[in-house]
């Protein structure tokens, strides 16, 4: 089976290591943090550690996923066993739909303890503040703006030491903090297992968690709308998403393994969870479309792969997440502008190649729906008929949508202090 074996953070240096064994080998890895001049609280320090240890194992689980996985000298409570569990099936999901796999395939975790110790209580006068993820997309750099006066400190994971230098822009006089995740792809490739998807957006928060924890911040923000929850397909009772992590009803799981487990002081979730992607396009537009709309990228092929070198973002304009942008800013942003962005001067609507991506994010002819981070079916096609006069129709039909751009929906509280 799946071994958990073990994790440690060095003081010295700020380098957290967690190992696993799968089949025979052994991986490795490593994430180093922003060191701080603050006083480790390692109990508390050690929980949070623990919660990336089983998120980051999804990386090498999936070389060979077996039924049941084991983690070394500790214990579950039934809660843990079934949050775990379900991280490792439904955070696998689109992993599973292309390796053919169910979910009696996918990740077990067994209980083994009645309850896990107690929630670890803060003082508010050692922990306060806000840790903001940051990527240089659109939805952080919307996050940014709207937080600016409460002078919080901007975070961004990569692999390597290259980072989007428009996030110094960002951060402007305060503090811009860079973490470093080293993957074992040795191993991986080694292993020659399967691969796939992993549910990234837990494994950055938990470590972001850690750098908060380092830092004695009381909030992790995330910058996720309402997205993630449409499945691609389904395998029997089995959603199939992109990013089931960035769902709402992940949010709230999330939120809640924190405060049984790490600190009922500690919070994180995003302040743009209320607000559709639509939505957010357009309050991009109108908030940071003029300083920012020639500098962000949303765009993975060009910028967000390992070791990439992204300190200027771009956009490929022949992708799937390159077609969904193009759609959502398509009502806000005038044709010209948007065509030079993310077209390379040419409108993505004209471009053949994106044919199937645009059927497949519409709804159309039973394509399915890209695995990205995409808008939902619905509100991708009332930002094609919202768009402005001057777009290019597809070369296709698309059906008509009553999509509420305007809708709020369900939300953490992230400042509510009690």
């Amino acid at each position: 089976m799946f071994r958990c074996l073990e994790y440690t953070f060095n003081e010295e240096n700020y380098i957290a290591t967690f190992r696993y064994e799968n089949a025979g080998v052994e991986f490795t890895e490593r994430v180093k943090f922003k060191k701080t001049d603050k006083i480790i609280d390692r109990k508390l320090l050690d929980r949070a550690l623990f919660l990336s240890f089983i998120l980051i194992g999804t990386s090498y689980y999936k070389t060979r996923p077996t039924k049941n996985v084991l983690v070394e000298e500790k214990t579950l409570d039934d809660f843990q066993a079934k949050f775990f569990s379900t991280v490792y099936q439904e955070g696998l999901s689109q992993f599973a739909y292309e390796n053919h796999l169910t979910r009696e395939d996918l990740g077990h975790f067994s209980r083994n303890a009645d309850m896990s110790d107690a929630p670890i209580d803060l003082n508010p006068a050692d922990y306060d503040g806000e840790l903001v993820l940051q990527s240089g997309g659109k939805d952080s750099l919307l996050t940014a703006t709207l937080v600016a006066d409460k002078n919080p400190t901007f975070w961004y994971l990569g692999s390597s030491e290259n980072y989007p230098k428009i996030l110094d822009e960002v951060a402007g006089k305060s503090e811009l903090q860079i973490a470093t995740r080293e993957i074992d792809l040795e191993s991986l490739k080694r292993a020659d297992g399967l691969n796939g998807h992993v549910p990234i957006t837990y494994i950055v928060q938990s470590l972001a968690l850690i750098q908060a924890i380092l830092n004695h911040n009381r909030m992790v923000i995330t910058s996720i709308g309402r997205e993630g929850a449409e499945p691609h397909a389904w395998i029997d009772d089995l959603p199939v998403n992109h990013q089931w992590s960035k769902t709402w009803e992940a949010e709230k799981l999330f939120a809640e393994y924190i405060k049984r487990y790490i600190s009922k002081d500690l919070k994180v979730g995003s302040m743009l969870r209320k607000y559709s992607e639509l939505k957010i396009a357009e309050l991009f537009a109108k908030n940071c479309w003029d300083k920012y709309g020639k500098k962000f990228s949303s765009c993975n092929v060009a910028n967000y792969r390992q070791k990439a070198e992204n300190g200027e973002l771009k956009w490929c304009g022949n992708c799937a997440k390159c077609a969904n942008s193009y759609l959502l800013f398509a009502p806000f942003v005038n044709r010209e502008e948007l065509d030079e962005i993310i077209g390379n001067g040419k409108s993505l609507f004209e471009n053949e190649n994106l044919i199937d991506d645009f059927k497949g994010l519409l709804g159309v002819d039973n394509y399915l729906k890209p695995f990205e981070c995409v808008g939902e079916t619905a509100e991708l096609r009332a930002a094609y008929h919202q768009r402005r006069n001057e777009y290019p129709s597809l070369p296709f039909e698309v059906p008509a949508s009553d999509f509420d751009k305007d809708k709020l929906y369900e939300s953490q509280d992230l400042w509510n202090e009690n």
